[in-house]
């Protein structure tokens, strides 16, 4: 019996994905529930199983290739069985999708261009054989259009944890309002937690930030239709940097977990997240996000909210600020600008500004944190 092996789809946004690498060749006997293929997407990676035994009789999308959800990207068949010819498994990808509906007759290097800077084709005049447009009426079109174009030293395709990240981020400004509220915090009683309890600046935050969501709900919440809805869990996702782009694990019931434990749960995803070892659960359920670039040197900056959530914190680096003590001396105290962007069609700024309240009270005053 033919079984098809079909691109998965690990998330309610994930519209493709890419193969990393197959653990099989072609030929090969598969057992069912064996591992055959790394799939990347949605800023993770996950193994996907066998549907069923037999041998690897060919596969399509090859390693680093890309294929929307549902494709086929594989079949597994018995050894001798006819199989169907690779034109009525084959994936197309979204590039050829779209090239087939504009029904554009182009060069491939002419269609390669294009896609480069952004060229519409049926702009384009072909002086090619039959009107086909070839490299050279791109370029020219180019140059006519936007005047001289600066030569291209290299070109990087979005593919996999980048292209991923450019479709959630583009789809976040296109369909949510955003704002932003700034708020200094003083990090002093922070810092000694810090120092005390060898935690994570980053932990202390996220633990602060699942209290203020228990006392403000509205921004643990998200818009479907006309209804705002308001989770029950409080789930945090933080934002870690790798090799292959931006990543968000979550950290589930935030709000459960003691000031230790959040700590442990952060540098374990952290490790994962920077080794592309996350399990799907793990990049999952957000319903908050926390992003600190302080230890970039970044004062402040504008977040962009991780769809579908309503808010997103962002938070600066430690810097000196004066302040006047109790008994009127000038002292310096260590500061941290908080960013905070909500979706306006969820929050108004009077909510926003006091989940940022809460949060401060928190940093200011952390020890229930350590609880």
């Amino acid at each position: 019996m033919v079984t098809k092996v079909v691109m998965p789809k690990l998330s309610l946004t994930m519209k493709t994905g890419s193969v990393g690498k197959w653990y099989k060749r072609e030929g090969e006997t598969v057992e069912k529930g064996e591992p055959i293929v790394e799939i990347i997407s949605e800023k993770a990676t996950y193994d996907l199983e066998a549907p069923a035994s037999g041998v690897l009789r060919k596969i399509f999308v090859k390693e680093g290739e890309e294929a929307p959800v549902d494709a086929v990207i594989a079949i597994i068949a018995a050894p001798d069985e006819q199989i169907p010819t690779e034109e009525a498994f084959a994936a197309k990808t979204p590039e050829e999708v779209a090239e087939a509906k504009e029904r554009v007759l182009a060069s491939p290097a002419a269609k390669r261009l294009a896609r480069e800077y952004g060229v519409d084709l049926s702009l384009v005049k072909g002086t090619g054989p039959g009107g086909r447009i070839v490299e050279d009426d791109v370029r020219r079109f180019i140059e006519e259009s936007r005047g001289f174009m600066p030569k291209v030293k290299e070109v990087i395709p979005l593919s996999g944890y980048r292209k991923t990240t450019a479709e959630k981020v583009s789809a976040s400004f296109r369909t949510a309002p955003h704002s932003t509220v700034f708020m200094n915090v003083d990090f002093t009683e922070a810092a000694k937690i810090h120092e005390t309890l060898q935690v994570s600046y980053t932990a202390i935050i996220v633990a602060a930030v699942a209290k203020a969501l228990a006392e403000n709900p509205v921004l643990n919440s998200t818009i479907e239709g006309d209804k705002i809805k308001i989770f029950e869990d409080i789930n945090v996702g933080v934002a870690v940097a790798t090799d292959h782009g931006l990543v968000v694990p979550v950290i589930h019931n935030a709000d459960k977990k003691s000031l230790k434990e959040i700590d442990v749960v952060l540098k374990d995803l952290t490790e994962k997240a920077r080794e592309g070892r996350l399990k799907k659960e793990e990049i999952n359920g957000g319903t908050f996000t926390v992003s600190n670039l302080g230890m970039f040197d970044v004062e402040f900056f504008t977040p962009i909210i991780n769809p579908p959530e309503a808010a997103i914190l962002g938070v600066g680096k430690i810097f000196e600020k004066p302040t006047l003590s109790a008994d009127g001396k000038i002292v310096f105290k260590p500061f941290v600008t908080l960013s905070l962007s909500y979706d306006h069609r969820i929050v108004d700024g009077v909510p926003a500004a006091k989940f940022l309240q809460s949060v401060k009270r928190h940093l200011e005053a952390p020890s229930p944190l350590q609880g």
